[in-house]
């Protein structure tokens, strides 16, 4: 275990809709920022739930705040900020359900955090001592989700509108959209991040 002042540690939220480019913006900021860093995905903190069968599993809402375990992953993030290392669980969207085995995660400087709904908890967006929004087009982020799940995730093109129009979109806009305003720097995820790279580093160096 490393001992690290609590003040010492910058914690960096990056939230928006599926396909923002939360992801693709966060590993920019990790090669950016100066010092020791580390990204974590609340993705992979959606609950366990080995206790139903797959295809209960694949009818869950996860654009919902209630399918991710939200207090494990606010302790992960106090352990973290304290200096101490956490086991982190591990998302396999193929089986809709944890992998059986976990990641140990060491302290840094700056943690970086990306996740859709990292905000629409009080108790979670509070320990943020910066927060990121980006702000892009739900139809490049739809196009964006679609070309990633029947890539990486082996979904049909059917499931991916249907779980769009059904779950995505209206999560989106009741619990994700309404938290751009509990934003420290809203950016575009589009075109040349570099500026907005630029502009976070900025905000965690104050």
């Amino acid at each position: 275990m490393t001992d690290r002042k609590e003040s010492a540690v910058k914690l960096v939220g990056i939230a928006g809709a599926s396909g923002s480019g939360k992801s693709y913006f966060a590993r920019l900021l990790h090669g950016t920022v100066a010092g020791s860093a580390l990204i974590l995905s609340l993705d992979d903190y959606y609950k366990d739930r080995s206790d139903i069968p797959l295809l209960e599993r694949q009818a869950i809402n996860y654009d919902h705040p209630d399918a991710l375990d939200f207090e494990l992953f606010i302790n992960h993030l106090q352990a973290l900020k304290s200096g101490c290392e956490i086991e982190q669980p591990l998302y396999d969207f193929s089986i809709h359900n944890r992998r059986g085995e976990k990641e140990t995660v060491s302290p840094a400087q700056v943690i970086i955090v990306d996740g859709i709904l990292l905000y629409a908890v009080q108790n979670c967006r509070r320990l943020f001592d910066v927060r990121v929004y980006v702000d892009t087009p739900l139809d490049i982020c739809f196009i964006r989700r679609l070309q990633r799940d029947i890539r990486e995730r082996g979904r049909s093109v059917e499931s991916v509108i249907q779980q769009y129009m059904q779950t995505v979109r209206p999560m989106f806009i009741e619990f994700v959209q309404p938290t751009r305003n509990d934003a420290d720097i809203v950016v575009q995820g589009i075109g040349d991040m570099k500026a907005d790279v630029d502009r976070v580093i900025g905000k965690i160096m104050e």
